[in-house]
Parts: C-alpha cells; structure tokens; sequence
C-alpha cells in the first residue's frame, strides 16, 4: 500500500452564490478549482466529481455521483469508486478552497502518518471541523462509507457529519499567518474577502 490520491468535490449547487458555477470562479485570477488541483499536484490519480471545464489545464479523472445532486458523501464515493484500492491516502477537499496550499496538504498527510487515526483534518478558529479539506486513510473512508450505505439504504443525502462519526479523526490546527487553507467560498461576501486577501 502506498501513494496519494485526491477527490475534488465540485458538483454542489451554490444556491447561496445564485448557483453559480464555484469551481470556475476565479481568485486572483485563477479558478478555485485549479488552485485546489494546484495543491495536491503530487496526487495521482486526481478525481473531479462534478463538472470541468473544457479549457481546465491539468489532467484529471471525472466522475459524477449517481443521481445527481445526492451531496457530498454521494460524491465522495463516486470519487473514491476511481482510487484504485492500492492507494494509502486520499485527499477529500471541496473545489472552493482558494488558498489550499500543498504545504496544508502535507501538515495533513504527515499528521495521518503519525497518528493512530483514519483521517485528519482542519479545526477552524471557531472549533468547527472542516471536514472537506481532510486526508484520509483510503480503506477506511471507502469502509466508512460503505457501512453509512448499509445503515441508511443508500448515501442520497447523507449529511457528512454522519460519515465523520463513522471514523476516528486527528483535529488539526492552521498556526501560519495569512488566510486558513480551508476557507471556502460559499457566498458572494466570501468570494470578495478571498480577493482582498489574495491581494
């Protein structure tokens, strides 16, 4: 067992941004969703669940969960359904991360890979668990999965919190100056924060 993968969440509907496409909006320039691919450049393969754009510049795999619409664990597994089973790591992030850096990709990796833990991710100043900007054990998030299938009937639905309980997780805290690398724009008033801050 070894190597990294990454699953990019961009199918959400953005209904607080008018359902803008997220992943294409841009911070300093460039999509949200090549800063994040940006990121976990290192990550093969990367998984995009959702849409691309044509003109995306780097290659990735792209899947879509089953319906669509069926939320964030929904497509996590639909992502995690192309990381061949060899893959030690995943990345779970959302594609609305403008300022994910590799380095918070490692922070993550690193405490993962020191800890007895299947997965770790950030504790926001506030004390929320960002839980789609985390690094997985990859057996254990595709059995997590699978058991909250089981439970519920299927994963339509399915609130994130319920995957979290399904697994032990290391909180990590972002110590470094500047802008959290899980900041997520989710409205209008994030999106221009984010430029401010990029600037």
């Amino acid at each position: 067992m070894g190597g990294f993968a990454a699953v990019v969440l961009a199918g959400g509907a953005a209904r607080r941004m008018g359902g803008a496409d997220k992943p294409t909006l841009a911070v300093a320039g460039q999509p949200m969703l090549t800063r994040v691919l940006a990121a976990v450049h290192g990550a093969d393969p990367r998984v995009v669940v959702g849409r691309v754009p044509a003109d995306l510049p780097v290659p990735v795999h792209v899947t879509r969960e089953e319906p669509p619409g069926g939320g964030p664990v929904a497509a996590a597994a639909a992502g995690l359904a192309l990381v061949p089973e060899t893959i030690a790591y995943t990345a779970l992030l959302a594609a609305d991360l403008p300022f994910l850096t590799g380095e918070a990709i490692d922070v993550l990796r690193l405490t993962l890979e020191s800890a007895a833990m299947e997965g770790a991710v950030y504790r926001d100043t506030d004390g929320r668990l960002q839980i789609l900007c985390g690094v997985w054990k990859t057996a254990a998030l595709r059995a997590a999965i699978d058991r909250l299938a089981t439970k519920r009937g299927g994963l339509h639905g399915a609130p994130v919190r319920d995957l979290i309980a399904e697994l032990r997780v290391a909180e990590v805290s972002w110590r470094r100056p500047g802008p959290p690398p899980w900041f997520d724009c989710d409205t209008d008033d994030d999106l221009r924060a984010a430029e401010e801050w990029a600037r």
